[in-house]
């Protein structure tokens, strides 16, 4: 796949990237924003040869959008998340091929000879949801947690990672047209906040952090996986297999989890329920 095909198929030709051109001989690194329709051009694409083939550069390109006028990008300056993304080394990139808790990347690619970087297009997914994810993938897929943030810059296919000693041709191996949703991930999140609905925002008092025991934990994925719409028994199954090793009634301690994360969210929406209810009534009375 040429830079300018996957440019056109990741993003909107009006999108505003960060290219950035790094020279590791020189400790120096060049950054530019422009517009995905110019960076595809065969001007700007010229460019950037010129300075991978001759000038000895690696070249980068920003996997979200920036809001306009931006000139140093930070998390904030992230207009929308169109991509998240996780490095990985060759086996963890074989387990993600077969893997239940991650969708088929939409890009996969070969960065150095040991190298990858899986890549998937998604949409409506929040700021936060996408910095949950991004670490959910790293930890899941002993993934570079340095890789992890929403305005990482990915190597360009098309172009020769020049950090290898020899030239090693960054390139595309299988792709997809899909683009995903945060539904589409059945991972560990840490905190879960960020994915849960903004229907219950009662819901976020029973989030546990990360130094509670595994039981707590384990009780806090069941909430936010159901929350988000998981089949009962697909959660059971996650809990099961993840305790599988340590516990010899596992399946069991599953069910009895998410029994009691089904009990808890029923009596929290049911107080919701009373609760605006109440409301109402009040109002009424008022009027």
């Amino acid at each position: 796949m040429s830079p300018r095909d996957y440019i056109h198929r990741s993003f909107d030709l009006s999108d505003r990237l960060a290219v950035l051109v790094r020279n590791r001989r020189r400790g120096e690194t060049l950054q530019r924003i422009s517009t995905a329709v110019r960076i595809a051009s065969p001007q700007f694409q010229s460019w950037l040869h010129h300075r991978n083939e001759l000038d000895g550069c690696d070249i980068y390109l920003g996997m979200n959008p920036l809001t306009p006028e931006v000139h140093a990008p930070t998390k904030q300056d992230i207009q929308v998340i169109k991509h998240l993304y996780v490095d990985l080394d060759r086996e963890a990139a074989k387990s993600l091929q077969h893997s239940r808790f991650a969708p088929p990347p939409s890009y996969l690619l070969h960065t150095s000879p040991l190298r990858f970087q899986a890549i998937w297009r998604v949409e409506e997914i929040t700021h936060a949801q996408g910095e949950t994810l991004l670490h959910a993938l790293a930890r899941h897929f002993d993934g570079d947690p340095d890789a992890a943030d929403l305005t990482r810059a990915l190597r360009l296919p098309g172009f020769a990672n020049k950090n290898c000693g020899e030239n090693f041709w960054v390139t595309v191996h299988g792709h997809t047209d899909r683009i995903y949703h945060a539904r589409d991930f059945r991972l560990r999140a840490d905190p879960l906040e960020s994915t849960l609905p903004r229907w219950s925002p009662s819901l976020r008092h029973t989030l546990v952090p990360r130094d509670r025991n595994q039981a707590e934990r384990d009780a806090a994925y069941a909430r936010g996986a159901l929350a988000r719409g998981f089949p009962a028994e697909e959660v059971i199954r996650d809990i099961a297999e993840f305790r599988a090793q340590e516990n010899v009634h596992a399946e069991e301690y599953a069910r009895h989890t998410v029994a009691a994360a089904q009990a808890e969210l029923l009596a929290q929406q049911s107080a919701e329920g009373a609760t605006t209810t109440a409301r109402n009534d009040t109002d009424r009375e008022l009027c």
